[in-house]
């Protein structure tokens, strides 16, 4: 399984507003409704601490005088002013409700375009479960942090100056013994900030590992189910269930203990300012209304106050799910194109080694009917300033390819080393070696789903970096040993290697060619959903749908990672025939186990140790090559080594 990312220590000295302000990008297009609804909630809150001012003139004025009249327009007042407030809060959330799940769909969108860009060895080291959460749960806290605490941070702290500083007005005594907490409160939070930061991360990770758990179980539901091991994935899923249970409590118990502080404390200083008010009021020194303006007043920062724990903590949860996001999103894609060495014009090519006897021209030889046996003369032609040019059709060569797996550890051998190998314009290359020999590996370089380390490979003389991904994907088809399919229909699986404007023609013929036509029968005939994973089909429908993907576009370069290993003899038969009117007009690389497959190929390359051993025709291999021959035997002796 992909490394997961649950044990992600967080930062030294990490600033959840350094990374929050990260997703300025994303909100400054949406900024003047957010800006709009924080200055509405601002209006809102000062709209409710003018209650306590008019309660004042209330008591000290019609209540006091004993003025009915006055009393009515007092409770007018007070009733304008909390549906004021009531209707502005209304406003603020309307304002930010669409915007903000445009941000959110733009972040899932960017976030998922950003996956398709991403190298193959940064999806070999992250479990899929880690990905999915990252698109999900992170963006939907990012979301709720934009449309609450983030609003309310700023409400809250300017609504808590504005009442201080009504409250200091109205009497600096009970003022100060109000402030008093302010300093333990403040230590507090600083305190519960950091600690809180390290469980949400913490506690955002492990859902990710449980979503790997849960997506993995459900893809190999029948494996799980053939063998019996429902308990122990019910096992697994327990203990990471009972570590993220763990880690929650974790969370509610810091919650618990700042909520504890910011609630009681604050609390007490209320009372000790109710009982100094009390006196002085009996003291003469202090009005009645006054006293019950600044303690109405105290009351309404009740929820500014207590709402600190939580709006931190949903701001920690926030900045977590912000640096999840962006961990992703910093990691660097596929280059598409770049310079990569040119050969010098003013050298002649040197002789292929591998291309064996011929003419003294260097010519393949030639057929009976005067022909090339690999069509035209490939030497390069010589252009009108002296300099060679080379045919447009140069076939794949491998020159020096040298690989080593980014994660490798250091110091480890290459799985390739110093691979040179050609395959000629029109010319299908079986490639075979043992078990874990690299096979795989090399044919995954044609297009580029890995880099190489040192070497280059050339299509057509030019090499595969200097041309960009969708020029190179669009030369080079691909059937994969494990074949892939989505939850769509057969066509469009199958559609999936063509060109955006291919059409019915085209799959039947891939389809023909692949022996595939048992998608006719299907229920909807082409239009069949085959299920997630194509789990609906058997093993072999599949594999022969994957090829039949990679033989639509009629791709000028083939590669095919062992493409009918799930097929019976007599459909391996059948398709084979097919399949060799296909390879008779591309350029192709055939990863081979069985002599069946090999007798595709026009000659045959043997991988050994990380480099071609032996290049020939199946024939001279068997009488030359102790280890071809081996293999071909399925002989145990063929010594696998540690490979990808």
């Amino acid at each position: 399984m992909p490394t997961t990312r649950a044990t992600t220590p967080d930062a030294p000295g990490r600033s959840a507003v350094r990374t929050l302000l990260r997703l300025w990008p994303y909100v400054r297009p949406v900024r003047l409704r957010l800006f709009g609804a924080a200055l509405v909630a601002i209006v809102a809150s000062c709209a409710g601490l003018v209650i306590p001012l008019v309660l004042k003139w209330l008591v000290d004025g019609p209540i006091a005088h004993r003025d009915p009249a006055g009393v009515r327009l007092g409770a007018l007042y007070l009733l304008l002013l909390g549906l004021g407030e009531a209707l502005l809060f209304g406003l603020r959330r309307w304002l930010v409700a669409r915007p903000l799940a445009g941000v959110e769909a733009k972040m899932r969108a960017a976030l998922y375009r950003h996956l398709q860009r991403l190298p193959v060895a940064f999806h070999d080291r992250w479990a899929s479960g880690q990905l999915l959460s990252r698109g999900t749960t992170d963006l939907m806290l990012l979301r709720m942090f934009l449309a609450f605490p983030l609003t309310f941070l700023l409400v809250n702290g300017v609504t808590l100056v504005v009442g201080v500083i009504i409250m200091l007005a109205q009497d600096w005594v009970l003022g100060l013994v109000v402030l008093g907490p302010a300093v333990p409160v403040v230590v507090t939070c600083v305190v519960f900030e950091k600690r809180y930061a390290a469980a949400a991360r913490l506690a955002q990770d492990q859902i990710g590992d449980l979503t790997t758990v849960v997506e993995e179980s459900v893809l190999g539901i029948r494996v799980v189910k053939g063998f019996g091991r429902h308990r122990s994935q019910a096992r697994a899923f327990r203990e990471l269930s009972r570590t993220l249970r763990g880690t929650e409590l974790r969370k509610a118990r810091l919650l618990a203990a700042i909520w504890g502080v910011i609630v009681t404390l604050p609390e007490v200083a209320v009372g000790a300012a109710l009982v100094v008010g009390a006196v002085r009021v009996a003291d003469g020194e202090l009005s009645a209304g006054t006293l019950v303006a600044f303690l109405s007043t105290a009351l309404a920062l009740r929820w500014p106050v207590d709402s600190i724990g939580f709006l931190l903590a949903m701001s920690q949860e926030a900045a977590t799910a912000t640096e999840r996001y962006f961990e992703v999103m910093d990691a660097e894609p596929e280059a598409d194109a770049e310079e990569a060495p040119k050969a010098d014009p003013g050298e002649a090519p040197e002789a292929d080694p591998q291309e064996g006897p011929g003419p003294a021209d260097g010519r393949p030889a030639a057929r009976a009917d005067g022909g090339s046996r690999f069509g035209a003369d490939r030497r390069p032609r010589v252009k009108a300033d002296g300099g060679p040019r080379f045919e447009a059709d140069g076939g794949l060569r491998f020159e020096g390819v040298r690989f080593r797996y980014p994660d490798a550890p250091p110091g480890s051998p290459p799985v390739l080393d110093g691979v040179d190998l050609h395959i000629r314009p029109g010319e299908s290359m079986a490639l075979v070696g043992a078990t874990g020999s690299g096979k795989t590996t090399l044919t995954a370089l044609v297009p580029r789903l890995y880099e190489v380390t040192a070497g280059r490979i050339t299509l057509d003389g030019v090499d595969i970096r200097r041309l960009s991904r969708r020029e190179l994907r669009a030369r080079v088809a691909v059937a994969f040993e494990e074949p892939t399919l989505f939850s769509a229909s057969v066509a469009d699986n199958v559609l999936m290697g063509a060109p955006e404007d291919a059409g019915e023609a085209e799959l039947h013929r891939a389809l023909a060619v692949a022996q595939a036509d048992f998608a006719h029968a299907l229920p909807q005939g082409t239009d069949t959903q085959v299920g997630e994973q194509g789990l609906s089909l058997s093993g072999g429908q599949r594999q022969r749908l994957a090829l039949a993907r990679a033989v639509v576009g009629r791709p000028r370069f083939l590669v095919l990672d062992d493409p009918l290993s799930a097929l019976d003899v007599h459909t391996e038969a059948a398709v084979e025939a097919a399949l060799r009117q296909v390879l008779a007009g591309t350029t192709a690389l055939i990863v081979a186990h069985r002599p069946s497959t090999v007798l595709l190929a026009d000659r045959v390359a043997l991988l050994s140790r990380g480099r071609i051993a032996a290049v020939g025709t199946h024939h001279e291999l068997l009488r030359s090559n102790a280890e071809y021959a081996h293999l071909m035997a399925g002989d145990a002796r063929a010594e696998p080594k540690a490979a990808r």
